[in-house]
């Protein structure tokens, strides 16, 4: 059997993934978004760019971007998996907690964006009242695509502007699906029918598919990452969430919405599970490697050629499409009682054009509904805005400094999705051991939450109240995800060696100031622990020897004040020996733990005597 290799094949793949290689080290180190990076690269080797000359030159057709309609149908997944991924960092409840932003202020900025901008294409531009609604709901939609990254990599997605941008694009994410709808019934309309009944059921069939969507995710999601978890399988354990974002997704734009809309869901679904952490992991390769190509067939899409042959009237335009939606949001967001600052942020952020605008006007045009140049020059305007949107991110930033946005957060608490492990204790394996220890903190009202590798220990403590998460801890990206950067103190109680040694490594490498205690093997072990950066490591054999020491010392009479002090000298004798050789580190850590061992000493006394004058009264 033979087999040929097609370089055509594979070319535009092999020019996507160097320029990645190239865009994402460089941008990041000049510390401008790579998402400007994408658009410009897309631009310069789409079709409209060097592409031109891949006709009559074969050094231009190996370095360009010619098939944007190819790249496009696979760089839509980007879309989809970012929404994915927002979803997981959301819930049920903390999404009807911003009702008052989605279906307030979300709703009225797509209304009255939507209108004033047909307004404008119908008595400006003398375009039909059809068509001029058709673009002003296209234009009326913004880039969840491009703002989102945006606003994670300047870490304000948090912020106040970011709740606010992220409200606007959820619900207009939730009007795509009317948006199409609306280009269907102009097209039935100009073909002379399409009734009352007709739309009224095209309404209800779609909505009843997303309530079966939603039903049989909530019957059927957590059954079966449980079955496959179980299999401890990395790779199918990754294939169970491409299937869930891909199927979730299929399933509802057949049902009339977009595909994006259905991921989210899927992800508020999975949001609620023991697996989000382990699945943000899995997933969040593949949503960066697909939102760069999408990125890239954006700026492909771009006409250079038509922007240069008269630029003037496009940026005008472009412009304009700013600073009319721009000057509505803002107005918008201080009628919901936003503050300018975040306000102005926002404003700048949601100006733009965005994505879903392309689907809207190429599916009016094929229909026939939209003239295809009026559909032709609002892409182009769309595209123009697109790649301004990391410089209004940066100048929208500039307006808002910490001070001022932290008296927003106040205002806004509600809303702000807390760091999952901020002032809390991680606890690594929650077997017995782990789950003692969980016992005791809750006990001293010490707030913590739990990761364990084992899927019935998961299901039992989420049964009990327990906030724990299902995953390998022995990866740094799951560690992060788990909140370890804001913990209070990491405990590592798993028995497998090799797996406590990584983990501490790697909460070492994190955070060198972070507590972290670990179970050890035996003596040699904990030396290792502690060469790692373990702040205490407790050798399973010494300390069952202490307690039995400690036991039998108070069974025979002696007094339980010099039984736990000798204890507590005997096992800092131990921490001297295991502990590394560096000296100034190894008497400081002896200093903290004789205060530490002191004052449990004197409380665990003070408690004996109170005990012993209450049973002599």
């Amino acid at each position: 059997m033979t087999s040929s290799f097609h370089l055509e094949s594979y070319r535009e793949a092999l020019v996507f993934l160097a320029t990645a290689g190239v865009i994402v080290p460089l941008f990041h180190r000049i510390k401008v978004s790579p998402v400007l990076g994408f658009l410009v690269a897309g631009a310069a080797l789409g079709p409209f760019g060097l592409g031109r000359f891949a006709r009559d030159h074969e050094w231009a057709a190996n370095f360009s971007i010619t098939n944007v309609e190819g790249v496009s149908n696979l760089a839509e997944f980007g879309l989809v998996f970012l929404l994915f991924m927002i979803g997981l960092e959301l819930s049920w409840e903390r999404l009807a907690r911003m009702r008052r932003l989605v279906f307030g202020l979300g709703l009225a900025q797509v209304v009255v964006c939507a209108s004033v901008l047909a307004a404008v294409g119908y008595y400006y531009f003398r375009v039909q009242l059809g068509p001029s609604l058709l673009m002003g709901l296209a234009l009326a939609m913004s880039s969840t695509a491009v703002v989102l990254p945006v606003l994670a990599e300047a870490r304000r997605l948090n912020k106040t502007s970011g709740r606010v941008a992220f409200s606007v694009l959820l619900l207009q994410d939730l009007a795509v699906a009317p948006a199409l709808f609306l280009v269907s019934a102009l097209a039935e309309a100009k073909n002379g029918g399409f009734t009352a009944e007709q739309a009224a059921w095209a309404f209800a069939r779609a909505f009843l598919a997303m309530g079966a969507l939603i039903f049989i995710g909530r019957l059927l999601l957590r059954p079966l990452f449980r079955l496959v978890a179980a299999v401890q399988l990395t790779e199918l354990f990754m294939a169970a969430c491409l299937l869930v974002v891909i199927g979730e997704a299929a399933l509802s734009a057949a049902a009339g919405f977009s595909m994006g809309l259905g991921a989210f869901i899927a992800g508020l679904l999975l949001a609620e599970t023991e697996f989000r952490r382990e699945v943000e992991v899995t997933i969040e390769p593949f949503k960066g490697l697909l939102l760069g190509l999408f990125f890239v067939s954006v700026g492909a899409g771009l006409d250079i050629g038509a922007v240069a042959a008269d630029p003037l009237p496009i940026f005008v335009y472009a412009a304009g499409l700013i600073a009319v939606k721009g000057v509505i949001i803002y107005g918008l967001a201080r009628l919901f009682d936003i503050g300018w600052r975040p306000a102005t942020e926002a404003a700048l952020l949601l100006a733009p054009g965005g994505e879903f605008a392309f689907a809207l006007l190429t599916s009016a045009m094929a229909v026939g509904v939209l003239p295809g140049h009026n559909g032709a020059d609002a892409m182009i305007i769309v595209t123009i805005t697109i790649f301004v949107i990391p410089l209004l991110g940066r100048l929208g930033a500039a307006l808002a400094p910490p001070a001022t946005e932290a008296e927003e957060e106040e205002r806004y608490a509600d809303l702000a999705p807390a760091e999952v492990a901020e002032g809390r204790v991680v606890i690594v394996g929650f077997g017995r051991i782990g789950g003692l220890v969980g016992e005791m903190l809750k006990r001293h009202d010490i707030p913590f939450i739990a990761v364990e590798s084992v899927v019935s220990i998961v299901t039992d403590a989420r049964e009990e109240g327990v906030e724990i998460y299902w995953g390998n801890a022995t990866r740094r990206e799951f560690l992060m995800r788990c909140g370890l950067a804001q913990a209070r103190a990491l405990v590592v109680t798993v028995e497998n060696v090799a797996a406590t040694e990584e983990i501490v490594r790697l909460a070492h490498d994190i955070r060198g100031d972070l507590t972290i205690v670990a179970r050890a093997r035996d003596a040699r072990h904990a030396t290792e622990l502690y060469k790692l950066g373990a702040t205490d490591a407790i050798p399973e054999t010494i300390e069952a020897s202490l307690q039995l020491a400690e036991t039998v010392l108070v069974d025979i009479g002696v007094p339980m004040g010099y039984v736990i002090a000798s204890i507590h000298e005997k096992r800092d004798e131990f921490r001297k020996l295991l502990q590394p050789s560096n000296e100034a580190a190894r008497v400081r850590q002896a200093e903290r733990n004789r205060k530490i061992r002191r004052e449990h000493a004197r409380q665990r006394i003070s408690g004996r005597a109170a005990e012993e004058s209450e049973e002599e009264a």
